[in-house]
C-alpha cells in the first residue's frame, strides 16, 4: 500500500545522475519535496512527464520546492538520459538494492520490475501532504501537483 496524506516520508538516501549522494533528511526544515517515482528512463510517457518538469522548473523554485525523480535505472543510464533531455534536477537511482525505496513508498510493481507513477508532496517537515498515483502508461497532471504545492 502506498504512503498516504499525513504519513511522515519514508527517509531514503540514494545516488543521483552525477553518482552524489540525496537524502530526503537533506530538505526538512529547508524545502517542500516533490517525489516523482517513474518506471523507465527513455520511454515516451516518462521522457514528456520529466520534460514537462523541466520546462516550468521556475514555478517549483517559486515555491521554495525541490524536484527530485526516481526510477529504478542505473546512475549510468540515468546520467545519459538527464544529458540527452537536459534535465536539471537530480535523477535518483533505486537501482540497488532493487527498488527498496520504491518499495518502502508503495510503488513498486513486482510484476514488471519497477516502480509505478507515484507522486508525493512532502512538506518542509517531512510530512506527505499530497499524493498520487497513476499506472504505467498514464501520464500525470503536472498542473494537478503545482495546485496542491499551493496549499502548504
Amino acid at each position: 500500500m502506498a504512503i498516504q496524506a499525513g504519513d511522515k516520508a519514508p527517509d531514503f538516501e540514494l545516488k543521483d545522475n552525477h553518482g552524489a549522494t540525496v537524502r530526503l533528511s537533506d530538505f526538512r526544515g529547508q524545502k517542500n519535496v516533490v517525489l516523482l517515482f517513474y518506471p523507465f528512463a527513455f520511454t515516451g510517457v516518462c521522457t514528456g512527464e520529466l520534460c514537462e518538469v523541466r520546462d516550468h522548473l521556475p514555478q517549483f523554485a517559486d515555491r521554495d520546492t525541490q524536484v527530485l525523480a526516481v526510477s529504478n535505472d542505473s546512475i549510468h543510464t540515468l546520467r545519459v538520459f538527464a544529458e540527452q533531455e537536459d534535465l536539471e534536477y537530480p535523477l535518483l537511482s533505486d537501482f540497488w538494492p532493487h527498488g527498496n525505496v520504491s518499495r518502502a513508498y508503495g510503488v513498486f510493481d513486482e510484476d514488471k520490475g519497477c516502480a509505478v507513477r507515484g507522486t508525493f508532496i512532502i512538506d518542509k517537515e517531512g510530512v506527505v501532504r499530497w499524493t498520487v498515483l497513476n499506472g504505467l502508461p498514464d501520464a500525470r497532471d503536472l498542473n494537478e501537483y503545482v495546485k496542491a504545492l499551493d496549499t502548504l
